[in-house]
């Protein structure tokens, strides 16, 4: 169901170039070129290249670089600070999901919109360590994503998730034989990082994952000593270490360099036995950076909007659900897809520079 906007009514409406906001001039996450850009997070499917000017958190700056180029033409918030434009009161609020990722608040002629981005509600105890934890904001309009919107995506806590990894890869390391565990470079990989028990044995990682850590290590992020490949002098130590990779590598010849690893992926998607099969790996481990179906209802609860527009995700789901609870719902058809980022990830080169790049949120 399209949401029926109108420029003097909504303060964000579609257009070809992305969702735009009337009294601002600005877009916000376009995936065409644009003039002015605010950007939620630095994940490919919501920051793209070609923008004239870019405005983002202040903790997403160093990824958004790494990313998009250094030349760029960045403009930084911290969380919380307003700034105005054309008489919209603009402000960035955390939204839990990899660093610097934010919640867009608008405020003008008396109404109050959110755009959420992407974003990851902790629940039973859970903490992303990695990132400043989603903060609800009052609004009365929520504009939210629903990658994960159906009933059956509900995350374990993590600290379960993470002991079934510490003792996959200490049985591996027991038997002299590496784990490749494979998530997003952005986001995921550092969330693997943060959790694990680095006492298992040594942590070798990707290329792509190496740059983003420096970005996280650069923000104050504590993430446990790595290894990039190309350094480790002792081939011996990659016998029993922990290696963490993006899903592209996946039956390349990269992956042979450790022999005959035991493989896992790690992705809210494992929750799904048939995604497991299709990725063809050892283990399925079920970690996710968005929020589950009891989270987005928390979520949305939580803003106290009457009115909910639904992103990318299981739009239907979503909005059929908000609307059985009394709200009015609609959808916003945006070109955010995780899994078709997930698919193009891009080739996987030689692991001998930084350079190497993947898409893919989850």
């Amino acid at each position: 169901m399209a949401v029926q906007s109108c420029a003097t009514q909504d303060l964000v409406i579609e257009r070809p170039e992305g969702l735009y906001c009337p009294p601002g001039d600005f877009y916000i996450d376009p995936w065409r070129p644009v003039d002015r850009a605010v950007i939620t997070h630095a994940h490919g499917d919501h920051a793209r290249m070609g923008n004239a000017h870019y405005l983002a958190s202040q903790q997403s700056e160093g990824v958004l670089r790494s990313r998009l180029g250094d030349d760029i033409n960045l403009q930084t918030l911290p969380y919380g600070e307003v700034i105005e434009h054309h008489g919209v009161r603009l402000s960035l609020h955390p939204a839990g999901h990899v660093l610097g990722s934010s919640e867009v608040r608008l405020e003008h002629d008396g109404r109050v919109w959110v755009a959420s981005g992407d974003y990851f509600v902790c629940g039973r105890g859970d903490a992303n360590n990695t990132c400043v934890p989603f903060e609800p904001v009052r609004c009365d309009c929520f504009i939210t994503e629903s990658t994960f919107g159906l009933p059956i995506y509900r995350w374990c806590p993590q600290r379960e998730v993470f002991d079934d990894i510490n003792a996959w890869w200490q049985a591996n390391a027991e038997a002299g034989r590496a784990s490749l565990l494979m998530g997003y470079s952005f986001g995921k990989a550092q969330r693997i990082l943060a959790g694990v028990d680095a006492s298992i044995g040594p942590i070798v990682v990707h290329g792509a994952i190496e740059t983003i850590n420096r970005a996280y290590r650069a923000a104050g992020v504590a993430l446990p000593p790595t290894l990039y490949f190309n350094d480790v002098t002792d081939k011996g130590l990659l016998k029993g270490a922990l290696v963490v990779a993006p899903p592209s590598v996946l039956g390349s010849a990269w992956v042979r360099r450790f022999g005959d690893p035991s493989d896992a992926f790690a992705s809210g998607w494992m929750q799904l036995r048939g995604a497991r099969r299709r990725r063809g790996v050892d283990r399925g481990f079920v970690l996710s950076d968005h929020a589950d179906w009891p989270g987005l209802q928390r979520a949305i609860e939580a803003t106290g909007a009457q009115r909910v527009i639904v992103t990318h995700g299981y739009e239907a789901v979503m909005v059929r659900w908000l609307q059985e609870q009394g709200l009015q719902a609609g959808a916003f058809h945006t070109e955010y897809d995780d899994e078709r980022h997930d698919a193009q990830e891009s080739p996987v080169q030689a692991d001998t520079t930084s350079a190497e790049s993947e898409e893919g949120t989850e």
